[in-house]
């Protein structure tokens, strides 16, 4: 360390401090699955629903994340990682501030999703796998995706000309087409809120 840089970091105030102002533990709710399983649809209605509930929440998507911090990023596969990877960093700053902190990014293999619970922390992320089958993410499929991916108009799509790794132990496991929308709010809502207010 250089002999004129002096760390504050013991003087700052500390994720616990910020926890109590709130009264609430942040968290990471890492939402993966194929596109069209729900995950967008599940975070938009759970954060509102744990929003009505006096809970501080940010949603994390492409939409806020493509645009703004990655926006210099494409979809080559050093660039998925990288993504992957400042999603995780900024993450961790949020759940640092006590914020329940919900990512939906189909983050399709192991090894990205571990990246992202390293740099997390594996106490505070909660992997939730939307495992909708295939044929209904497809069947559901308004943008024609899985339909250019097909005929190979688009390359390296998940689920059809690129893999998809299940994950092995996920925190929460739903399948959209088996649960109604409610149902499935109702499930998160009620295996994740212990962990939220558990301070």
């Amino acid at each position: 360390m250089e002999k004129h840089i002096y760390p504050i970091f013991d003087r700052m105030l500390q994720r616990h401090d910020r926890e109590t102002l709130l009264g609430q533990r942040g968290i990471m709710l890492w939402f993966t699955g194929l596109s069209g399983s729900g995950k967008s649809t599940l975070a938009i209605a759970l954060e509102r629903e744990l929003h009505n509930s006096g809970i501080l929440c940010r949603i994390l998507d492409g939409d806020n994340i493509r645009t703004g911090i990655n926006n210099n990023l494409g979809f080559s596969e050093e660039d998925r990682i990288e993504n992957i990877r400042r999603i995780a960093e900024v993450s961790k700053l949020f759940v640092d501030c006590g914020i329940v902190t919900i990512a939906a990014f189909i983050s399709p293999t192991e090894q990205i999703r571990q990246m992202a619970s390293d740099i997390i922390g594996k106490d505070d992320f909660m992997e939730i796998y939307v495992s909708t089958p295939i044929e209904v993410c497809e069947a559901r499929d308004v943008k024609g995706l899985y339909k250019k991916a097909r005929q190979g108009e688009i390359k390296n799509f998940t689920g059809i000309s690129a893999p998809f790794e299940a994950p092995q132990a996920p925190y929460l496991s739903i399948d959209t087409s088996a649960h109604t929308l409610e149902e499935s709010v109702n499930i998160l809502k009620k295996a994740i809120l212990p962990k939220i207010k558990d301070i």
